[in-house]
Protein backbone atom coordinates (compact mmCIF):
# COMPACT_ATOMS: atom_id res chain seq x y z
CA UNK A 1 0.00 0.00 0.00
CA UNK A 2 1.50 3.44 -0.97
CA UNK A 3 2.56 5.45 2.18
CA UNK A 4 0.37 8.62 2.46
CA UNK A 5 0.49 11.19 4.84
CA UNK A 6 0.09 10.08 8.25
CA UNK A 7 -2.99 11.20 10.54
CA UNK A 8 -1.83 12.12 13.97
CA UNK A 9 -4.14 13.73 15.92
CA UNK A 10 -8.53 14.17 15.10
CA UNK A 11 -11.43 15.23 16.57
CA UNK A 12 -15.20 15.27 15.94
CA UNK A 13 -18.21 16.84 17.86
CA UNK A 14 -21.40 17.05 16.40
CA UNK A 15 -24.95 15.47 18.27
CA UNK A 16 -23.49 12.26 18.99
CA UNK A 17 -21.43 14.07 21.57
CA UNK A 18 -18.87 17.07 22.79
CA UNK A 19 -16.10 14.86 22.30
CA UNK A 20 -14.80 12.30 20.12
CA UNK A 21 -14.70 10.11 22.88
CA UNK A 22 -18.95 10.31 23.09
CA UNK A 23 -19.05 10.49 19.68
CA UNK A 24 -17.46 7.24 18.60
CA UNK A 25 -19.37 5.51 21.76
CA UNK A 26 -22.71 6.72 20.39
CA UNK A 27 -21.79 5.35 16.81
CA UNK A 28 -20.36 2.06 18.22
CA UNK A 29 -23.77 1.23 19.82
CA UNK A 30 -26.08 2.43 16.92
CA UNK A 31 -27.91 5.59 18.39
CA UNK A 32 -29.01 8.82 16.88
CA UNK A 33 -28.27 11.75 17.73
CA UNK A 34 -31.00 13.07 15.71
CA UNK A 35 -33.36 15.29 18.23
CA UNK A 36 -36.25 18.19 18.03
CA UNK A 37 -34.94 21.47 17.07
CA UNK A 38 -34.28 24.49 19.56
CA UNK A 39 -37.37 26.57 19.90
CA UNK A 40 -35.64 29.47 18.45
CA UNK A 41 -35.15 27.78 14.94
CA UNK A 42 -37.86 25.66 14.59
CA UNK A 43 -40.24 28.12 12.88
CA UNK A 44 -37.67 27.93 9.90
CA UNK A 45 -39.09 24.93 8.62
CA UNK A 46 -41.72 24.15 7.48
CA UNK A 47 -42.23 21.03 9.68
CA UNK A 48 -40.83 22.42 12.12
CA UNK A 49 -40.90 19.43 14.61
CA UNK A 50 -38.29 17.27 11.74
CA UNK A 51 -35.43 15.74 14.00
CA UNK A 52 -32.19 17.48 13.56
CA UNK A 53 -28.83 17.17 14.61
CA UNK A 54 -28.11 19.66 17.38
CA UNK A 55 -24.92 19.87 19.42
CA UNK A 56 -26.17 18.95 22.92
CA UNK A 57 -25.92 21.08 25.88
CA UNK A 58 -24.46 24.82 26.00
CA UNK A 59 -21.82 25.53 23.64
CA UNK A 60 -18.62 27.02 25.95
CA UNK A 61 -17.69 30.84 25.91
CA UNK A 62 -14.50 31.63 23.95
CA UNK A 63 -12.12 32.75 26.26
CA UNK A 64 -11.25 36.20 26.93
CA UNK A 65 -9.20 38.13 24.38
CA UNK A 66 -11.33 36.20 21.30
CA UNK A 67 -14.78 37.72 22.15
CA UNK A 68 -15.05 39.50 19.21
CA UNK A 69 -15.28 36.58 17.54
CA UNK A 70 -17.84 34.66 19.24
CA UNK A 71 -20.63 32.79 17.13
CA UNK A 72 -21.95 29.25 17.42
CA UNK A 73 -19.93 28.13 14.56
CA UNK A 74 -16.72 29.69 16.29
CA UNK A 75 -17.70 28.01 19.59
CA UNK A 76 -18.13 24.63 18.02
CA UNK A 77 -14.63 24.91 16.29
CA UNK A 78 -13.16 25.69 19.43
CA UNK A 79 -14.75 22.61 21.37
CA UNK A 80 -13.28 20.16 18.68
CA UNK A 81 -9.82 22.27 17.95
CA UNK A 82 -9.40 21.82 22.16
CA UNK A 83 -9.03 17.93 21.42
CA UNK A 84 -6.11 18.14 19.03
CA UNK A 85 -4.60 21.23 20.38
CA UNK A 86 -1.88 19.20 22.16
CA UNK A 87 -0.52 17.40 18.88
CA UNK A 88 -0.94 20.55 16.89
CA UNK A 89 1.58 22.22 19.71
CA UNK A 90 3.86 19.45 19.13
CA UNK A 91 3.82 20.14 15.71
CA UNK A 92 4.20 23.55 15.67
CA UNK A 93 7.33 22.81 17.94
CA UNK A 94 8.69 20.02 15.29
CA UNK A 95 8.00 21.24 11.97
CA UNK A 96 7.90 25.22 12.93
CA UNK A 97 4.78 27.69 13.53
CA UNK A 98 5.18 29.23 9.74
CA UNK A 99 5.66 25.00 8.50
CA UNK A 100 1.90 24.07 9.44
CA UNK A 101 -1.03 25.12 7.12
CA UNK A 102 -4.27 25.50 8.70
CA UNK A 103 -7.08 25.10 6.16
CA UNK A 104 -11.27 24.87 6.32
CA UNK A 105 -13.96 24.08 5.27
CA UNK A 106 -18.02 25.89 5.79
CA UNK A 107 -20.68 26.55 4.38
CA UNK A 108 -22.15 29.24 7.18
CA UNK A 109 -19.44 30.06 9.04
CA UNK A 110 -21.17 33.16 11.25
CA UNK A 111 -24.36 33.20 9.50
CA UNK A 112 -26.37 32.53 12.32
CA UNK A 113 -24.99 35.51 14.12
CA UNK A 114 -25.48 37.62 11.16
CA UNK A 115 -29.35 36.38 11.26
CA UNK A 116 -29.84 37.17 14.92
CA UNK A 117 -28.13 41.21 13.95
CA UNK A 118 -30.59 41.69 11.35
CA UNK A 119 -33.66 40.45 13.37
CA UNK A 120 -32.66 42.72 16.06
CA UNK A 121 -32.57 45.39 13.57
CA UNK A 122 -36.02 44.70 12.42
CA UNK A 123 -37.43 44.40 16.40
CA UNK A 124 -35.68 47.94 17.49
CA UNK A 125 -33.58 49.64 14.62
CA UNK A 126 -30.55 49.42 15.57
CA UNK A 127 -27.78 47.14 14.62
CA UNK A 128 -26.36 45.14 17.80
CA UNK A 129 -23.25 47.18 18.51
CA UNK A 130 -21.14 43.39 19.16
CA UNK A 131 -21.88 42.76 15.82
CA UNK A 132 -18.24 42.67 13.88
CA UNK A 133 -19.22 41.24 10.36
CA UNK A 134 -15.50 40.85 9.30
CA UNK A 135 -14.66 38.48 12.81
CA UNK A 136 -18.29 36.85 12.88
CA UNK A 137 -19.77 36.71 9.42
CA UNK A 138 -17.08 36.14 7.09
CA UNK A 139 -15.63 32.82 6.06
CA UNK A 140 -12.25 33.74 7.12
CA UNK A 141 -13.24 33.94 10.57
CA UNK A 142 -13.07 30.25 11.21
CA UNK A 143 -9.60 30.38 10.03
CA UNK A 144 -8.49 33.25 11.64
CA UNK A 145 -10.12 31.83 14.85
CA UNK A 146 -7.75 29.21 14.37
CA UNK A 147 -4.79 30.55 13.86
CA UNK A 148 -5.05 32.67 16.99
CA UNK A 149 -5.62 29.77 19.50
CA UNK A 150 -3.33 27.40 17.98
CA UNK A 151 -0.65 29.49 16.84
CA UNK A 152 -0.35 28.06 13.42
CA UNK A 153 1.62 30.45 10.93
CA UNK A 154 1.66 28.46 7.68
CA UNK A 155 -0.60 28.95 4.64
CA UNK A 156 -4.46 29.07 4.97
CA UNK A 157 -7.98 29.24 3.57
CA UNK A 158 -11.37 28.38 3.62
CA UNK A 159 -13.09 26.46 1.64
CA UNK A 160 -16.68 26.68 0.66
CA UNK A 161 -18.33 24.19 -1.97
CA UNK A 162 -21.14 23.29 0.21
CA UNK A 163 -21.14 19.49 1.22
CA UNK A 164 -17.60 18.44 0.02
CA UNK A 165 -15.93 21.57 1.90
CA UNK A 166 -14.25 19.85 4.41
CA UNK A 167 -13.27 16.60 2.17
CA UNK A 168 -11.76 18.75 -0.45
CA UNK A 169 -9.41 20.61 2.80
CA UNK A 170 -7.68 17.18 3.06
CA UNK A 171 -6.90 17.35 -1.05
CA UNK A 172 -5.57 20.56 -0.52
CA UNK A 173 -2.88 19.60 2.71
CA UNK A 174 -1.88 16.81 0.58
CA UNK A 175 -0.73 18.89 -2.07
CA UNK A 176 0.60 21.34 0.13
CA UNK A 177 2.73 18.49 2.04
CA UNK A 178 3.64 16.79 -1.45
CA UNK A 179 5.13 20.08 -2.84
CA UNK A 180 7.37 21.05 -0.11
CA UNK A 181 5.27 24.19 1.06
CA UNK A 182 4.23 22.96 4.51
CA UNK A 183 5.59 19.93 7.05
CA UNK A 184 2.21 19.70 8.28
CA UNK A 185 -1.73 20.50 7.87
CA UNK A 186 -4.61 21.21 10.68
CA UNK A 187 -7.46 20.61 8.51
CA UNK A 188 -11.33 20.58 9.49
CA UNK A 189 -14.88 21.57 8.74
CA UNK A 190 -17.69 23.60 10.63
CA UNK A 191 -20.94 24.26 10.31
CA UNK A 192 -23.69 25.42 12.74
CA UNK A 193 -27.19 25.43 12.61
CA UNK A 194 -28.81 28.44 11.17
CA UNK A 195 -32.22 29.86 9.45
CA UNK A 196 -30.80 30.39 6.13
CA UNK A 197 -30.03 26.67 5.86
CA UNK A 198 -33.02 25.26 7.46
CA UNK A 199 -35.16 27.32 5.17
CA UNK A 200 -32.90 26.70 2.16
CA UNK A 201 -33.45 22.76 2.55
CA UNK A 202 -37.41 22.98 3.39
CA UNK A 203 -37.48 25.52 0.35
CA UNK A 204 -36.17 22.48 -1.54
CA UNK A 205 -38.92 20.50 0.25
CA UNK A 206 -35.81 17.73 0.99
CA UNK A 207 -36.19 17.70 4.90
CA UNK A 208 -37.98 14.41 6.38
CA UNK A 209 -40.75 15.26 8.69
CA UNK A 210 -39.12 12.22 10.55
CA UNK A 211 -35.02 11.42 10.59
CA UNK A 212 -33.76 10.76 7.03
CA UNK A 213 -32.94 6.89 6.17
CA UNK A 214 -30.21 6.32 3.94
CA UNK A 215 -30.93 3.91 1.44
CA UNK A 216 -33.93 2.75 2.54
CA UNK A 217 -37.45 2.00 0.52
CA UNK A 218 -38.73 4.80 2.24
CA UNK A 219 -36.68 7.47 2.74
CA UNK A 220 -38.30 10.62 2.40
CA UNK A 221 -35.51 13.41 2.59
CA UNK A 222 -32.49 14.56 4.51
CA UNK A 223 -31.84 15.46 8.34
CA UNK A 224 -29.98 18.94 8.77
CA UNK A 225 -26.96 18.56 11.53
CA UNK A 226 -23.86 20.98 12.38
CA UNK A 227 -21.25 20.42 14.31
CA UNK A 228 -17.15 20.29 13.39
CA UNK A 229 -14.35 18.05 12.95
CA UNK A 230 -10.24 18.54 12.54
CA UNK A 231 -7.56 16.48 11.67
CA UNK A 232 -3.43 16.85 11.87
CA UNK A 233 -1.44 15.76 8.77
CA UNK A 234 2.24 15.45 9.15
CA UNK A 235 4.61 14.52 6.91
CA UNK A 236 5.88 11.63 9.43
CA UNK A 237 4.42 10.06 12.13
CA UNK A 238 2.70 7.15 13.01
CA UNK A 239 -1.46 6.65 12.94
CA UNK A 240 -3.58 5.82 9.50
CA UNK A 241 -2.87 7.02 6.45
CA UNK A 242 -4.70 9.82 4.07
CA UNK A 243 -3.94 7.77 0.69
CA UNK A 244 -5.20 10.03 -1.82
CA UNK A 245 -8.42 13.07 -2.36
CA UNK A 246 -10.01 12.40 -5.47
CA UNK A 247 -12.04 15.12 -6.95
CA UNK A 248 -14.75 16.29 -9.42
CA UNK A 249 -17.14 18.55 -11.06
CA UNK A 250 -20.01 17.71 -13.02
CA UNK A 251 -21.85 20.84 -12.70
CA UNK A 252 -24.98 18.86 -13.51
CA UNK A 253 -27.32 20.94 -11.66
CA UNK A 254 -27.47 23.51 -8.97
CA UNK A 255 -28.59 21.05 -6.48
CA UNK A 256 -29.64 17.45 -8.02
CA UNK A 257 -26.63 15.07 -8.81
CA UNK A 258 -26.34 13.36 -12.00
CA UNK A 259 -28.65 10.73 -12.54
CA UNK A 260 -25.83 8.32 -13.45
CA UNK A 261 -23.70 9.07 -10.44
CA UNK A 262 -21.18 10.45 -12.70
CA UNK A 263 -19.37 12.70 -10.75
CA UNK A 264 -19.14 10.57 -7.50
CA UNK A 265 -18.06 7.78 -9.91
CA UNK A 266 -14.94 9.73 -11.36
CA UNK A 267 -14.07 11.54 -7.70
CA UNK A 268 -13.64 7.95 -6.62
CA UNK A 269 -11.80 7.08 -9.88
CA UNK A 270 -9.30 9.71 -9.54
CA UNK A 271 -8.82 9.13 -5.75
CA UNK A 272 -8.17 5.41 -6.47
CA UNK A 273 -5.60 6.29 -9.45
CA UNK A 274 -3.56 8.88 -7.26
CA UNK A 275 -2.98 5.99 -4.37
CA UNK A 276 -2.26 3.59 -7.25
CA UNK A 277 -5.11 0.64 -6.24
CA UNK A 278 -7.53 -1.14 -7.43
CA UNK A 279 -11.76 -1.13 -6.64
CA UNK A 280 -11.03 -4.34 -5.52
CA UNK A 281 -8.53 -2.66 -2.74
CA UNK A 282 -11.66 -0.58 -0.88
CA UNK A 283 -12.90 -2.70 2.27
CA UNK A 284 -15.92 -0.34 2.67
CA UNK A 285 -17.39 3.01 2.00
CA UNK A 286 -18.63 5.39 3.95
CA UNK A 287 -21.54 7.23 1.56
CA UNK A 288 -22.65 10.56 1.05
CA UNK A 289 -25.94 9.12 1.50
CA UNK A 290 -28.22 12.09 2.31
CA UNK A 291 -31.61 9.83 2.53
CA UNK A 292 -32.77 11.75 -0.39
CA UNK A 293 -34.94 9.46 -3.38
CA UNK A 294 -31.93 11.31 -6.06
CA UNK A 295 -28.95 11.50 -3.58
CA UNK A 296 -28.50 7.82 -2.56
CA UNK A 297 -29.85 6.55 -6.08
CA UNK A 298 -27.55 8.26 -7.76
CA UNK A 299 -24.72 7.51 -5.27
CA UNK A 300 -25.42 4.04 -5.45
CA UNK A 301 -25.39 3.50 -8.87
CA UNK A 302 -21.56 4.91 -8.93
CA UNK A 303 -20.37 2.59 -6.41
CA UNK A 304 -21.95 -0.35 -7.70
CA UNK A 305 -20.65 0.62 -11.44
CA UNK A 306 -17.15 1.31 -9.81
CA UNK A 307 -16.33 -1.13 -6.23
CA UNK A 308 -19.20 -3.85 -7.54
CA UNK A 309 -22.76 -4.74 -4.83
CA UNK A 310 -20.26 -6.89 -2.56
CA UNK A 311 -18.24 -3.42 -0.51
CA UNK A 312 -19.96 -2.65 2.78
CA UNK A 313 -21.76 0.60 2.57
CA UNK A 314 -22.95 2.78 5.20
CA UNK A 315 -24.25 6.40 5.75
CA UNK A 316 -24.09 8.06 8.86
CA UNK A 317 -25.95 11.07 8.98
CA UNK A 318 -28.77 8.91 10.15
CA UNK A 319 -26.62 9.56 13.33
CA UNK A 320 -25.63 13.11 12.93
CA UNK A 321 -27.80 14.81 10.14
CA UNK A 322 -26.27 16.42 7.19
CA UNK A 323 -23.07 18.50 8.44
CA UNK A 324 -23.21 19.79 5.06
CA UNK A 325 -19.26 22.26 5.35
CA UNK A 326 -18.27 19.70 8.12
CA UNK A 327 -19.54 16.69 6.80
CA UNK A 328 -16.40 15.50 4.64
CA UNK A 329 -14.25 16.01 8.04
CA UNK A 330 -16.57 14.30 10.36
CA UNK A 331 -17.02 11.51 7.84
CA UNK A 332 -12.94 11.03 7.20
CA UNK A 333 -12.79 10.56 11.13
CA UNK A 334 -16.01 7.87 10.87
CA UNK A 335 -13.60 5.92 8.34
CA UNK A 336 -10.57 6.27 10.20
CA UNK A 337 -12.60 4.64 13.36
CA UNK A 338 -13.17 1.93 11.03
CA UNK A 339 -9.85 0.91 9.60
CA UNK A 340 -8.68 0.76 13.53
CA UNK A 341 -11.66 -1.01 14.96
CA UNK A 342 -12.49 -2.86 12.24
CA UNK A 343 -16.14 -1.98 12.29
CA UNK A 344 -18.55 -0.87 9.60
CA UNK A 345 -21.02 0.62 11.53
CA UNK A 346 -24.96 0.66 10.78
CA UNK A 347 -26.70 2.84 8.29
CA UNK A 348 -29.41 3.67 10.94
CA UNK A 349 -32.99 3.53 9.12
CA UNK A 350 -31.99 1.44 5.89
CA UNK A 351 -34.33 -1.50 6.48
CA UNK A 352 -36.80 -2.25 4.78
CA UNK A 353 -34.01 -1.59 2.06
CA UNK A 354 -34.33 -0.22 -1.07
CA UNK A 355 -33.70 -2.63 -3.54
CA UNK A 356 -33.48 -0.71 -6.47
CA UNK A 357 -29.76 1.11 -5.23
CA UNK A 358 -28.03 -2.92 -5.39
CA UNK A 359 -25.47 -1.98 -3.23
CA UNK A 360 -24.57 -4.16 0.21
CA UNK A 361 -25.77 -1.38 2.05
CA UNK A 362 -24.40 -2.46 6.34
CA UNK A 363 -28.27 -2.78 7.84
CA UNK A 364 -26.21 -3.95 10.70
CA UNK A 365 -22.73 -3.42 12.16
CA UNK A 366 -20.11 -5.53 10.80
CA UNK A 367 -16.99 -6.58 12.24
CA UNK A 368 -14.34 -6.98 9.24
CA UNK A 369 -10.91 -5.54 8.91
CA UNK A 370 -10.86 -2.16 7.51
CA UNK A 371 -7.64 -1.76 5.41
CA UNK A 372 -8.92 0.72 2.71
CA UNK A 373 -11.96 2.93 3.08
CA UNK A 374 -13.12 5.42 0.84
CA UNK A 375 -15.35 8.47 1.86
CA UNK A 376 -17.60 10.27 -0.50
CA UNK A 377 -18.92 13.78 -0.27
CA UNK A 378 -21.18 14.69 -2.70
CA UNK A 379 -21.91 18.98 -3.13
CA UNK A 380 -24.23 21.39 -4.73
CA UNK A 381 -22.96 21.95 -8.25
CA UNK A 382 -21.52 18.43 -8.59
CA UNK A 383 -18.17 19.60 -6.73
CA UNK A 384 -17.45 16.07 -5.33
CA UNK A 385 -14.56 14.92 -3.42
CA UNK A 386 -13.46 11.03 -2.40
CA UNK A 387 -11.29 10.79 0.71
CA UNK A 388 -9.46 7.43 0.51
CA UNK A 389 -7.60 6.47 3.40
CA UNK A 390 -5.29 3.58 4.72
CA UNK A 391 -4.62 1.53 8.15
CA UNK A 392 -1.34 2.70 10.09
CA UNK A 393 1.94 1.73 7.91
Amino acid sequence: MPAGLPITARSAVNALGRTTAEVLAALDAGRSGLAPLPGDLREALAAGDAPCGVIPGDLPALPRGLEAFDTRAARIALLALDEVAGPVARAVRRWGAGRVAVLVGTSTSGIARTEAAYLGWRRTGALDPAFDFDRQHAFHALLDLARAVTGVRGPGWVVSTACSSSAKVLGSAMRLVEQGLVDAALVGGVDSLCRTTLHGFGGLEVVSPRGCRPFAADRDGMSVGEGGAFLLLERAGDGPRLLAVGESQDAHHASAPHPEGLGARLAMTDALTRAGLTPGDVDHVNAHGTGTRHNDAAEARAIADLLGAQVPVASTKAYTGHLLGAAGATEAVFALASLERGVVPASLGATPLDPAVGIAVATTRLERRCRVVLSTSLGFGGSNAAVLLGEAA
